[in-house]
């Protein structure tokens, strides 16, 4: 108890601890549908797209929401489009906007001097990097994610379980599906800076997994996976401020580890080998 009001006595912990906690809930609630959707990898994709805008924006000085918010938008726009109107499908579409995305980052940078900690930022993520004005912009939208998701639950329930079907009983799924994606970038774009580029996508993507360890059902599973999500992103912070540890790193740690254990669990229910 001393260890957490002292962490909560320092005003960038309250700050990440926040979003961190918002951003959490929201990845884990989307990261199912991505999940079983077969998108798994989109939030690294996003990501991607997000380090090359954010990496745009240091080298004209610009804030780094305003920029990465629409392009990782239209990233998902077109990530969908590519994928459903193409014959360049799912983790195809995924790899070549994440790769093409990262390679414009690189050399963003590699043209540019005095962005080395920027990047570094970026990259892995920083609590330090969060303004006041941050923090509201990422709670606001943060709401409006949970929602969205909450109001077309049913939707995107349908979407996810049998698209085909959804779309025979006379569900617009093109319009889900775009919601989908578009939540899914606000939320990468929200949490890159607390997580950084290359572990954002571990909020979408354990919560869902472990969760399905042991639940069967699809809102037991999203119940389950937004518990673990918040509360693997509550320790890993805890641990991070106790051992003075990269704050994603830790979160990403957490959550490994109950992803091993529910795994564990889920095996010997089932009947291990048996």
């Amino acid at each position: 108890m001393e260890l957490i009001l002292e962490m909560f006595s320092h005003t960038f912990i309250v700050r990440a601890m926040i979003v961190g906690l918002l951003v959490s809930l929201c990845a884990a609630l989307l990261g199912v549908s991505l999940v079983l959707k077969r998108y798994a990898m989109i939030g690294t994709g996003l990501s991607h797209v997000g380090f090359a805008a954010m990496a745009i924006a240091g080298v004209i000085d610009m804030a780094e929401l305003t920029l990465a918010l629409p392009v990782v938008v239209a990233a998902a726009f077109l990530l969908l489009r590519v994928s459903d109107s193409s014959k360049i499908k799912g983790d195809s579409a995924v790899a070549l906007i994440s790769t093409g995305s990262l390679a414009i980052g690189v050399i963003v940078v590699s043209l540019t001097t005095g962005l080395t900690l920027h990047i570094c930022n970026v990259m892995f993520g920083s609590i330090f990097a969060m303004t006041q004005a941050t923090v509201q912009l990422s709670v606001v939208l943060s709401i409006v994610v949970i929602v969205l998701f909450v109001l077309f639950y049913k939707q995107l329930f349908a979407v996810t379980y049998d698209e085909t079907f959804a779309r025979a009983t006379g569900t617009k799924t093109w319009i889900y599906k775009t919601l989908l994606a578009l939540l899914t970038a606000v939320t990468v774009v929200l949490g890159m800076q607390m997580m950084g580029a290359l572990l954002i996508a571990s909020l979408t993507l354990f919560p869902a997994l472990t969760a399905m360890r042991l639940c069967k059902r699809f809102l037991s599973v999203v119940i389950m996976a937004a518990v673990i999500g918040v509360s693997c992103f509550f320790v890993g912070m805890v641990f991070s401020f106790q051992f003075d540890l990269p704050p994603g790193a830790s979160v990403v740690g957490v959550n490994l580890v109950i992803f091993s254990v529910f795994s564990a669990i889920g095996f010997f229910k089932n009947g291990g080998l048996a």
